[in-house]
């Protein structure tokens, strides 16, 4: 064992990842929630991103499964959705709907709330972990402030009948997210002030939630399950809705979440706004789909989407006894679905530490920053090679002006042209997937003689006119339900508007 408490700070997807790591390690762990956390799935206050679509990727699910043996297949049971995005997803492209076609991507989708409520529930079957909810973190124990010898020794907190408490720890995990106090607490008691990296592309998100119509009562062109509209790659006059990133994600319980997005423009806040935004985007499927749903929830908006990586590891002298794990250490832009997998991954890192090191020194610190370091710079490369592309964004980590207008020209032409790739060359396919799950990184992937060569291969057959799987279909019309799989013998799964045009493709 490592000592007698570890106390964890949160009980968010982060926090409940590492109370799972730490259970087998010490006497005792204490989640310390400042929200009364409700039997069901349920939103709380504690969580405003809630109410929008989240992912966990490939990456994030093997991490919370080497955690909590059983969450996919409980999750599975308690209504999420194991679907293959390729297959049961709309992508509304640069050019038009791209098509169907098999891969190797798998998704488990749900809600964020479901996640949360069968994390808790598998948190819940440990003896050994304490749930302590109403509690209000108010700052750290501390001895020896900024010198090498420093550590965090407890916690301070307000209990749920507002009486302040003093909880020793040999171990404190902060997991209370973005805003966490953490770092200025430290600062208070004499370390260097913790370094961060930021970037803010400005991006505001807005959802509402639907009940879906009874699938009996559905148009047969709607054989899709997740519809997407990507960015308009037009130079020319276009409505602004153009520039949203949208989506139409469904969720548990035969319900979805309409969710529009974009980079620096106001987003709609009231149900009327949110519909006429949605009747101007560049496919009306999604403005469809909404009428034929019933709403169950009012607007929802969110603007705090900055980038933002607190560098524990390059201070001189890190705190002993504590880790910062999930937005408390790296905060992502929430479009990339980076978060929580990111979370499951930097979880299952200090659990590998502990495993190895049996004391919490120094040896055991430097061992976690630097692997949680490695783990957290596959997901930040992503998110800037995005972001970094605006002229309005903030932080850090801005751009010069070159590379911006390099990196807004290219960004979504060089991601719509490896989507197009994927569908005529399984290794382009199964090297993007491992990059979007977080398996691989970005570099590696753009320094693959192979990969590069099959995107330059595919583009020259584009050119000629040889590629084997059509594209950019109408996207003012219905998607299409073409199944491209085997590409010499396509397969009509759906009838819609473009069907006569697509059996003539085969």
């Amino acid at each position: 064992m490592h000592g007698a408490t570890a106390v964890v700070l949160g009980g968010s997807v982060a926090g409940l990842c590492s109370a799972g790591v730490l259970a087998p390690h010490f006497d005792r762990v204490i989640v310390l929630e400042r929200d009364e956390l409700p039997p069901g799935a349920e939103h709380r206050r504690g969580v405003p991103q809630s109410k929008h679509p989240h992912f966990v990727l490939n990456a994030g699910r093997r991490a919370i499964g080497a955690i909590f043996p059983g969450f996919e297949e409980s999750l599975i049971e308690a209504g999420g959705m194991l679907l293959m995005p390729s297959m049961e997803a709309a992508y509304g492209e640069m050019d038009g709907w791209g098509p169907r076609k098999a891969s190797t991507m798998t998704m488990i989708y749900s809600s964020r709330i479901l996640i949360e409520r069968v994390l808790r529930d598998k948190v819940r079957d440990l003896a050994n972990i304490e749930i302590r909810e109403g509690a209000t973190v108010s700052g750290l124990s501390t001895s020896g402030g900024g010198t090498a010898a420093g550590r965090v020794t407890g916690v301070e907190y307000r209990d749920a009948g507002g009486e302040t408490r003093i909880l020793d720890a040999d171990l404190v995990v902060d997991a209370l997210g973005r805003g966490s106090s953490v770092r200025d607490w430290l600062a208070a008691a004499g370390w260097a002030t913790v370094p961060e990296k930021t970037l803010d592309a400005k991006v505001t998100y807005t959802s509402r939630w639907y009940q879906l119509p009874d699938a009996s009562e559905r148009p047969a062109h709607w054989w899709w399950k997740h519809l997407v509209l990507t960015p308009t790659q037009d130079t020319g006059p276009h409505p602004q809705e153009h520039e949203f990133l949208s989506n139409f994600f469904p969720v548990e319980g035969d319900r979805a979440i309409a969710c529009m997005g974009s980079w620096g423009l106001e987003m709609p806040r009231k149900p009327e706004t949110f519909e006429a935004a949605a009747g101007r985007l560049r496919a009306p499927t999604f403005a469809a789909a909404m009428r034929a749903s019933t709403p169950i929830s009012e607007v929802h908006l969110t603007r705090a989407t900055g980038n933002k990586w607190r560098r524990y590891d390059e201070l001189a002298h890190p705190p002993l006894g504590l880790v910062a794990i999930g937005d408390a250490a790296c905060a992502f832009n929430p479009f990339y679905a980076q978060g929580m997998s990111s979370a499951a991954r930097s979880a299952v890192v200090l659990s590998d530490v502990l495993a190895e090191r049996r004391a919490l020194d120094s040896s055991f610190t430097r061992a976690f920053l630097d692997r949680q370091r490695t783990s957290l710079e596959v997901p930040w490369m992503l998110a800037m090679a995005r972001d970094q592309g605006y002229d309005f964004a903030e932080g850090t980590e801005v751009a010069p002006a070159w590379r911006r207008k390099i990196m807004a020209k290219v960004s979504w032409p060089v991601f719509n042209a490896i989507t197009s790739a994927s569908r005529e060359d399984d290794y382009v396919e199964q090297t993007f997937t491992a990059v979007f799950n977080l398996d691989k990184s970005l570099k590696e992937m753009m320094t693959d003689p192979r990969f590069v060569t099959g995107l330059l291969r595919h583009k020259v057959r584009e050119l000629f006119g040889r590629t084997r799987v059509p594209g950019g279909f109408d996207i003012r019309l219905d998607p299409p339900g073409t199944d491209y799989s085997d590409p010499a013998n396509p397969v009509e799964l759906a009838a819609s508007p473009q069907g006569a045009t697509r059996q003539n493709l085969g």
